[in-house]
């Protein structure tokens, strides 16, 4: 197995980047704000989102939507305990996994 740099297989890290996006995922679809700000800049509709959160592709620009305001990055870093950082990373291990350009 490939070793990234902090000894963790490329798989694992793809694991752990998606578990970010699963929550925030979470974190978007609990908050009825966020969710329609996600809808109405997405374009999607919820049944689209339960469709397209079965592709890992889609955490990929579901963390865009997070890094994309700093507002809601901070408020959902903090909730998950994770640094905003991180956040980022796990966009760029997720788009570099599933073939999604970073922003």
């Amino acid at each position: 197995m490939l070793k990234t740099g902090r000894g963790t297989s490329t798989e694992e890290a793809e694991a752990a980047a998606l578990e970010i996006g699963v929550q925030a995922l979470t974190f978007i679809a609990g908050d009825p704000e966020q969710m329609e700000r996600f809808l109405a800049l997405s374009g999607m509709e919820v049944g689209q989102v339960r469709a397209a959160a079965r592709d890992p592709a889609f955490f990929a620009g579901l963390l865009d939507f997070l890094l994309g305001h700093e507002p809601t990055l901070l408020a959902f870093a903090a909730q998950a305990g994770l640094s905003p950082e991180s956040v980022g990373q796990a966009r760029d291990r997720l788009g570099g996994a599933f073939g999604v350009d970073p922003w």
